[in-house]
């Protein structure tokens, strides 16, 4: 069996209907294109979101008040007081799994400056959320453990914030701001993050002492939170179990009653989000995969055509001394040629939409290689599946009665 002769037949049965031969290829091309910008978008989408969690401290631990109950009330989060300064103070000397701890209390509210106002967060914690968020002052100074002593009336500003009351350009720095009615004076200015995957501006925001808060500002003497950074990643689980237990016993929490409190770290919720992104991809890709399907019919169809309208030229074929695998095989190769012929060209494209999405609508996008070797790999199988029956079909014939038809 000479196969380059195979392939030349084919191709030339090919070039004789062009306009046919691309437009059966238009469904590969279609449904290659749409697999591999839905999984670049998928992955990128997988990729930006742990970056982000990362750019938080993939080592984070924190920790809410919870259960907490009024007369067989459940409360909401903003009441719950379970939490107390003790339990910031037994973890900061008893915990060995952890590296850096701060108290968290929040408060929303208008910032003002003069005639400038807007809504913002407040956020009251130490010097050590700075290291636990992975944040940095770009211009100033962050506040001390003295100024956390004293409940001083002073703040670091995010960019936003900034934007917001400084709309002519002015030096934050040193300028006092009010925040509802509580005078605090800027001694800096945050490095910019931008918006997070979730949209959120983390730019938009307010850092003071968790006493200034907690005394001046909500007059409050519980936490809202607490922000931990364990050792490493890996230990996370092992700093989450210390603290249940050291929680546990402060609370006087018998066993088997439950927590008032809820401990969350960053890997668990990369964990969660990541799973989600990734039924989101898979959901994507199927969709995108019914256009090879309906692809893979289209070629199915046209090979169909072709035997038909072949019928006598695989008489003569046969009539001269072809067998009936020659025959299979010329036709397998046709449909080989054209799912192989689109979904190259349907790599490109799929590629080309990927960049476009990329820098013109700045989506996160990530191509990677084996969502093209697996979308090159499913499209030949689909020529091969769907080219098959055809081409069997067409060896099938009986000689005499293919050279007596019309």
């Amino acid at each position: 069996m000479n196969y380059n002769n195979l392939i030349k037949i084919a191709l030339k049965a090919l070039s004789n209907n062009k306009m046919r031969g691309f437009l059966t290829m238009l469904g590969i091309i279609i449904g290659v294109a749409s697999v591999i910008a839905m999984l670049a978008i998928g992955q990128g989408s997988k990729r930006s979101i742990r970056e982000q969690i990362s750019q938080m401290g993939s080592n984070m631990i924190m920790i809410h008040p919870g259960a907490d109950r009024r007369g067989g009330v459940r409360q909401s989060a903003s009441d719950m007081q379970t939490l107390k300064i003790d339990d910031y103070n037994t973890i900061l000397h008893e915990a060995s799994y952890v590296s850096a701890v701060s108290p968290l209390v929040t408060a929303s509210g208008q910032v003002i400056n003069g005639a400038e106002n807007a809504p913002t967060s407040l956020y009251g914690v130490n010097s050590d959320y700075m290291t636990i968020r992975k944040l940095s002052v770009g211009e100033g100074e962050m506040f001390t453990d003295q100024d956390v002593k004293r409940a001083a009336k002073v703040c670091i500003v995010g960019k936003t914030v900034v934007e917001n009351l400084f709309p002519n350009g002015e030096d934050p720095l040193g300028k006092t701001i009010r925040f509802d009615k509580i005078p605090m004076k800027i001694i800096g200015v945050l490095t910019p993050k931008g918006y997070n995957s979730m949209g959120q501006d983390q730019d938009d925001l307010l850092i003071a002492p968790y006493t200034t808060v907690q005394k001046r500002v909500l007059a409050i003497t519980y936490l809202h939170g607490i922000f931990l950074s364990a050792l490493t990643e890996e230990l996370s689980d092992k700093a989450i179990d210390e603290l249940t237990g050291i929680l546990q016993q402060n609370h006087k929490i018998k066993p088997g009653d439950e927590d008032d409190f809820t401990i969350r770290s960053q890997e668990e919720l990369s964990s969660m989000l990541s799973s989600t992104t990734n039924m989101m991809t898979v959901l994507l890709a199927c969709i995108a995969g019914i256009s090879l399907l309906v692809g893979g019919i289209g070629i199915m169809n046209i090979m169909y055509v072709s035997v038909t309208e072949r019928t006598r030229e695989i008489g003569l074929r046969m009539s001269i001394g072809a067998k009936g695998r020659h025959i299979l095989f010329q036709f397998l190769i046709e449909a080989v040629i054209i799912s192989v012929t689109g979904g190259i060209i349907g790599v490109i494209v799929g590629v080309g939409a990927a960049a476009i999405i990329k820098y013109i609508l700045h989506w996160p996008v990530f191509v990677q290689l084996y969502s093209v070797i697996l979308s090159f790999a499913v499209c030949t199988l689909t020529g091969i599946f769907f080219g098959w029956y055809p081409a069997q079909k067409a060896s099938r014939l009986d000689p005499i009665e293919a050279l007596r038809y019309e």
